[in-house]
């Protein structure tokens, strides 16, 4: 069970790691081989899946949003915990954003999923 204190620290480790823009701090906290999907995925790395797996492809990914947007920096909302996730509610460049992190035993992301207010 994830809990309210393990949660907590991750939303700030994470928020954190984001707003350095230090894409090896980002990913130490995802497994080697995890998977993430995203319709900035679609977008940004021009899979039109929307998935990536392991951290060479999604570490390529958010290099190359990171150079796209020198601006980016997240404001934590919401933080929300499920039995075996944790989901941020966050603002970001463009707008609010939710995101599930699902973790393996070592504490470590193995899964997540991003969504954002459609932007036609």
């Amino acid at each position: 069970m994830i809990t309210r204190a393990f949660a907590e620290q991750f939303a700030r480790d994470w928020i954190d790691a984001w707003n350095s823009h230090d894409l090896a701090r980002i990913l130490a906290h995802y497994a080697d081989e995890f998977v993430m999907s995203s319709p900035r995925i679609a977008v940004v790395a021009e899979e039109p899946s929307g998935v990536l797996v392991g951290k060479a492809a999604i570490g390529a990914y958010w290099q190359k949003a990171l150079a796209l947007a020198p601006a980016l920096r997240f404001t934590l909302r919401e933080i929300f915990v499920g039995a075996d996730c944790v989901v941020l509610h966050y603002e970001g460049v463009r707008g609010p954003a939710a995101e599930v992190f699902f973790f393996g035993p070592d504490g470590r992301v193995v899964r997540a999923a991003a969504s954002y207010v459609p932007h036609d």
